[in-house]
C-alpha cells in the first residue's frame, strides 16, 4: 500500500503488525484472487463454464505469482487494479490451459472483484479489532472492580466539580468500548455481503443463471447474498467505517483523560511503563503519555477518513466516478489506525498505574470547595435551594479570596451553624460520603459490559 499507516518506518506508530500484514499489498491482491477462484468454481458448479476450467483458474490465483509493482503501474492507467489483474491472470492461466483461460472473470466486472475483496478484508480486519476491544473492556472492568471506592475529583470544564471514584470512570470506559465493539461487529456483519452484479448490476451475461451463480459464489466465500447487487450503494461499508471511527473516538476520550491525569501537577495515573516508552530525546526525567498520544492521533484522523466514505455515498447512476475510488484508500486507513488505537487502549486498560493517595490529596487542594454542593443541599432542606446556593456561593468567594478552607468560611456564618452545628458540618466535607449512586452505577455498568462480551 506504500502509505504512512502501513509502511515500515511510520507504520508501527499507527497500526499493529497483524493489521499491516492483513492489509498488505500481497494480502489485498490475494483476496481479489480468492474471489476470482471462487467465481470460477461457482460458475463451473452451475454449468456456466466447463468444469475443467475451474481448477486451472484457481491454481493460478496465487498472489506470489504476480508482479505487484507492475500491476500498480498498470492500474494507474486503467483506473482500477482489477483490470490489469484480470489480464495478468488470464495470461497466467493460458500458460497452463488455453481453453480454461477463455473463462477467467466470466461475466463479472471489476467492481464485483474489488468490492467483494473489500468485504473480505473488512471481515478479517474486524476479527483483529474486536479482540483488542474485548481485551480493553476486560481490563477496564478489572480496574473498575479494584478501584470502585478509590475516591478522586470529578472534573467538569477541566475544573474540580464533585467527588467520584476511579472505579466509576473505569466502568464507564469499559461500557463505552463494549458498546463500540457491539456496534462495530453488527455493522461489519451487515456489510458482509457479496457484490456480484456484472457490468451494470443485472448479471445479463449469465442469462437465467445469474442468481444461481451468485448463491454458489456467496456460499464459497461465506458471504450473504443480497436481494440485488449493491454496486451503486455503499451504505453498508460506510456504516461499518463509521462504527469503527466511533470506536476510535471512544478510545480517544479515554486517552485524553489518561494524558490529563498524567500531567505532573495532577499525577493520578500513569501509563504502563515499558522499555523505550514515553521517553524524551533530551529530558531524561520525562515519562510522556506516548500510548495516549498515538491513540489521539488516530482519533484526529478517523473523522476525515470516515467523512470520505460518507461523501462517497453519492454515486452516479450504476458506477461511481470518484467516491467509490476514494474508498479504496480511506477504508484501509481507518482499519489500520483503528488497530493501533485499539491495541494501545488495551495496553492502557491492562497496565494502567493508579495512584490512590495522589487522588485523595488532590481532593484537598481546593480547600473544601469541591464539597460546596454537599453543603448547599444540606442547608437547602431548611433554607430552600436558592438561599442555600447564595449562602454557599458567598462563603466560597470568601474562602477563595482569603485562601481559607470553605469549612472555616462557613463557620463564620450564624445561619450555617444554626442548621449544621458541631460535627454535622465536618461530616459534609468527607468526599467518600457524597458519591450518590456511584456503586450502583458501577455494578450495572460492569454487568452490561460483561454481558456484551458473551454475545
Amino acid at each position: 500500500m506504500g502509505n504512512t499507516s502501513s509502511g515500515d518506518l511510520l507504520g508501527p506508530l499507527f497500526a499493529t503488525a497483524k493489521m499491516r500484514e492483513a492489509l498488505s499489498d500481497v494480502a489485498t491482491l490475494q483476496r481479489m484472487l480468492d474471489v476470482e477462484a471462487a467465481l470460477a468454481k461457482a460458475e463451473a458448479a452451475t454449468g456456466v463454464i466447463p468444469k475443467s476450467a475451474a481448477a486451472p483458474i484457481a491454481a493460478a490465483c496465487q498472489a506470489k505469482r504476480f508482479d505487484i509493482t507492475a500491476l500498480g503501474i498498470a492500474a494507474g492507467n486503467a483506473g482500477n487494479v482489477a483490470i490489469p489483474l484480470v489480464k495478468a491472470l488470464t495470461e497466467a492461466v493460458a500458460q497452463r490451459d488455453k481453453q480454461a483461460a477463455r473463462f477467467v472473470h466470466w461475466g463479472a466486472t471489476s467492481q464485483d472483484i474489488i468490492d467483494t475483496a473489500t468485504v473480505l478484508s473488512l471481515r478479517e480486519a474486524s476479527h483483529l479489532l474486536e479482540r483488542d476491544l474485548a481485551l480493553a473492556v476486560k481490563g477496564f472492568v478489572s480496574l473498575a472492580k479494584k478501584h470502585r471506592k478509590s475516591v478522586m475529583a470529578g472534573r467538569t470544564w477541566l475544573q474540580q466539580a464533585l467527588p467520584v471514584t476511579f472505579g466509576l470512570k473505569a466502568a464507564e470506559y469499559a461500557a463505552s468500548l463494549a458498546r463500540a465493539r457491539t456496534r462495530m461487529l453488527a455493522a461489519v456483519a451487515d456489510a458482509s455481503m457479496l457484490q456480484f452484479g456484472g457490468a451494470a448490476g443485472t448479471l445479463a451475461a449469465f442469462g437465467t443463471k445469474g442468481a444461481s451463480v451468485a448463491r454458489a459464489l456467496g456460499k464459497k466465500l461465506d458471504l450473504a447474498v443480497p436481494a440485488a447487487p449493491w454496486h451503486a450503494h455503499g451504505d453498508r461499508i460506510a456504516n461499518a467505517a463509521s462504527a469503527i471511527a466511533i470506536a476510535i473516538g471512544e478510545c480517544g476520550k479515554i486517552a485524553r483523560d489518561v494524558s490529563l491525569l498524567m500531567q505532573t501537577e495532577v499525577g493520578e495515573v500513569s501509563e504502563p511503563a515499558g522499555a523505550g516508552r514515553g521517553g524524551s530525546s533530551t529530558m531524561p526525567q520525562k515519562r510522556n503519555p506516548a500510548l495516549s498520544a498515538q491513540i489521539l492521533a488516530a482519533s484526529n484522523l478517523a473523522p476525515s477518513l470516515a467523512a470520505s466514505l460518507l461523501a462517497g455515498l453519492v454515486h452516479e447512476h450504476e458506477r461511481s466516478t470518484g467516491g467509490w475510488q476514494a474508498s479504496w484508500f480511506a477504508l484501509p486507513q481507518i482499519l489500520l489506525i483503528a488497530s493501533g488505537a485499539f491495541e494501545r487502549t488495551a495496553q492502557i486498560a491492562t497496565g494502567l498505574e493508579v495512584d490512590k493517595e495522589r487522588m485523595r490529596a488532590n481532593l484537598e487542594i481546593s480547600n473544601g470547595l469541591i464539597m460546596a454542593e454537599a453543603v448547599q443541599f444540606a442547608l437547602a432542606a431548611k433554607l430552600g435551594k436558592l438561599q442555600a446556593h447564595e449562602l454557599v456561593a458567598s462563603a466560597s468567594k470568601q474562602a477563595l479570596s482569603s485562601k481559607q478552607h470553605l469549612k472555616d468560611a462557613l463557620r463564620a456564618l450564624p445561619e450555617v451553624l444554626k442548621i449544621l452545628p458541631g460535627k454535622k458540618l465536618d461530616e459534609l466535607f468527607e468526599p467518600a460520603t457524597y458519591l450518590g449512586e456511584t456503586q450502583k452505577f458501577i455494578d450495572a455498568t460492569i454487568a452490561a459490559a460483561e454481558r456484551s462480551l458473551t454475545k
